[in-house]
């Protein structure tokens, strides 16, 4: 049975971020690391790989500040994969420098992958022969990349021509999409436009292939769906309509959330917000195709910051910190109703933490989408509702996020109170903190139970993936390729078979019962 949203199944799910996956050319990619470590997934018996935003960043490196809700980014693409395909001038990659392999440094990374992949555009436009050539030009007329790869080429190739900048400071016709201006400045940038197109059929085909192999190994993709899009975004440019901006294009209001357990001034994250209104007038289209292009690319989707479709925190443009937001009506059920009569399923999981009240419990309820349980609030207080006594059926329980600290980290920041209320609870003396929080984890109700793989590892917090409202330093922990250690993967599958969670690889797939050897 194939893991699901849907109740009645029990399954494990290992989260890492593909740009964390093990490889020689600095920043993980969708090639033989990713191979490498789900066959190492299969052996531990997981159900789900679960990944964060897939889209292009911009500053910052964040998943969640995507320059597009619907375009891949173009950095995961495997240059190995590339060579194999002939994709890329002879020795190529020769010559690629001495990359970290445990840490993402972009600012090594990002302008030698750039070169790399002008250098496979120049190579495939002088091969027009080349057997890649048919699929390419199926790619760029093809009906699911019909609503938005034109619009992102067309941004992607302005935002190069004017040095990078945001589409809110290029020429005034182009910022606000004077008709005449963009057939001009399509004209003149038609190379650059299909370069960047080229580099979306590269993501989708590579990413295509991924995910074959994952589903040979009785794997499913877990995808992430930010519930905000940056600003600065081929989506602002293009429908700016179903943003609450002012005459001038800028918002009155941005996104971020009060206080909370991260930050004492709440989080200001500053992207523009939704009118509603609006887009509930044009029946939710551009909401139903982006939950409909995020379940073409991935198995089941995590909303992230699901609370806002509720209610969400509407902060002053103006303003430095989200001290000032308010509460403000977000559209409900009305939207999912929408995108489940069009797609007829919805396998979503709602990232349902933080704020939450009896509004968004009603309307998980409703809809019947699991919500998340996260282990490290559990400690904080008398029987929470985090603690895994308090869980229910329809959930998927984490040790952490990508957001939280690791546990061990976590552990060693705790006072003594709440030190002594994990070992009360867990029988723990906490040597073994992020095993013992596993075996809590799989020994829930919850139909899932999901471990950062800094967590499997043993990790402390220099291996955070992101702290909040942290402006930099974020996103760049990798995985090293003497990680995937066949004892842990020997472990977890004992835990998983223990507590029902186990998926056995399907008979056809050609994957090793064993784990691969480190």
């Amino acid at each position: 049975m194939n893991p699901s949203p849907s109740g009645g199944d029990r399954f494990a799910g290992i989260l890492l971020h593909p740009t964390s996956l093990p490889g020689p050319f600095g920043i993980g990619d969708l090639g033989s690391g990713s191979e490498h470590f789900l066959d190492w997934a299969a052996a531990a018996g997981f159900g789900i790989w679960q990944v964060l935003p897939l889209g292009p960043t911009g500053g910052g490196h964040s998943p969640y500040t995507c320059a597009s809700a619907f375009a891949g980014n173009p950095l995961l693409v495997s240059p190995e994969m590339l060579a194999q395909e002939g994709l890329l001038p002879e020795g190529a990659l020769s010559h690629a420098p001495g990359f970290d392999p445990g840490r993402v440094d972009f600012d090594t990374v990002v302008p030698w992958k750039e070169e790399l992949l002008r250098r496979s555009w120049e190579h495939f436009r002088a091969h027009p022969s080349h057997p890649a050539s048919g699929a390419f030009e199926a790619f760029l007329v093809s009906p699911e990349r019909s609503g938005w790869l034109a619009d992102w080429a067309l941004y992607a190739a302005l935002k190069a021509d004017f040095g990078g900048r945001a589409w809110m400071d290029w020429e005034p016709d182009l910022a606000r999409r004077d008709p005449d201006a963009l057939r001009l400045a399509a004209a003149g940038l038609a190379e650059e436009t299909r370069y960047h197109s080229y580099l979306q059929f590269l993501f989708f085909r590579q990413w295509e292939k991924l995910r074959g192999r994952a589903h040979e190994r009785g794997i499913r993709i877990l995808g992430d769906m930010p519930i905000y899009v940056a600003m600065d975004s081929a989506d602002v440019w293009a429908h700016p309509e179903l943003f609450a901006l002012n005459a001038d294009g800028k918002p009155v209001a941005v996104s971020g959330v009060p206080p909370d357990y991260f930050s004492k001034t709440g989080q200001l994250w500053g992207n523009p917000l939704y009118d509603w209104d609006r887009i509930a007038r044009d029946g939710f289209a551009w909401w139903i195709d982006r939950i409909q292009a995020g379940l073409a690319l991935c198995d089941l989707l995590r909303v992230d910051h699901f609370r806002a479709f509720s209610a969400y925190w509407a902060v002053p443009a103006k303003d430095e910190t989200a001290l000032n937001g308010k509460w403000m009506p977000g559209p409900g059920r009305a939207l999912f109703d929408a995108a489940r009569a069009e797609l007829e399923s919805l396998p979503i999981l709602a990232e349902d933490l933080g704020d939450i009240d009896d509004d968004v419990r009603a309307l998980l309820a409703a809809l019947d989408i699991p919500g998340m349980k996260v282990l490290q609030f559990a400690f904080y207080g008398p029987d929470s509702e985090y603690l895994p006594h308090r869980h229910t059926l329809r959930s998927y329980v984490y040790t952490g996020t990508h957001d939280n600290d690791t546990a061990r980290g976590w552990y060693d920041a705790l006072k003594p109170e709440e030190r002594e209320r994990v070992w009360d609870y867990l029988g723990s003396d906490g040597r073994d903190i992020e095993w013992a929080l596993i075996r809590a984890a799989y020994d829930s109700v919850a139909e899932a139970a999901v471990v950062p793989m800094q967590d499997v590892l043993g990790l402390g917090s220099e291996a955070r993936m992101n702290t909040p409202s942290q402006p930099g330093g974020n996103w760049r922990w990798r995985l090293k390729g003497e990680g995937l250690r066949a004892d842990l993967a020997a472990r977890l599958r004992r835990m998983a078979l223990l507590s029902g969670r186990f998926r056995e690889p399907p008979v056809s797939a050609d994957v090793k019962d064993n784990a691969p050897r480190s």
